[in-house]
Order: structure tokens, then C-alpha cells, then sequence
């Protein structure tokens, strides 16, 4: 039987890859329907992912005038 590729291009067709991992994550009752009441039921996993991302940035940045070890024992000078 002969052979009929559907299509000459190799390229795939549909949503490019997102580069994510999926993960559970549990949250407080409540949470989710604040968050769909805010930005959408179809929204809540980028504004999951946005928060997440912008909370590692800040906690990765280093403060003026504080250590480490002061972040970690909860003090500040």
C-alpha cells in the first residue's frame, strides 16, 4: 500500500508547550473563590503562577541593611 503523509510539514500543529510542571497546591477554604471573584475562574492558575513568581522575586532579592541571618531568626536592626 503506498504511503500519503497528511502534511509536508513536520511542524506540530496546536498550543505551543507552556514550560510549566504541574503541581497540587493546597489552599485555605475560601481562597479559591476569592481568587475567581477577582480575575476569573479561567484566570486562577496565571494569577497563581504571577503571585508565586513575584513572591520569589522579592524573597530572593537581597535588603538593604539586613543579613540573612537576621530574615531567618526574624530580626531586624
Amino acid at each position: 500500500m503506498t504511503h500519503f503523509p497528511i502534511s509536508d510539514s513536520s511542524r506540530r500543529m496546536g498550543r505551543p508547550p507552556l514550560n510549566v510542571k504541574p503541581i497540587l497546591v493546597r489552599l485555605p477554604e475560601g481562597v479559591p473563590e476569592r481568587i475567581d471573584a477577582l480575575v476569573g475562574k479561567n484566570k486562577r492558575a496565571e494569577f497563581i503562577r504571577e503571585a508565586v513568581l513575584r513572591e520569589l522575586t522579592k524573597r530572593e532579592s537581597p535588603k538593604k541593611g539586613s543579613s540573612s541571618s537576621d530574615k531567618e531568626d526574624g530580626k531586624a536592626e
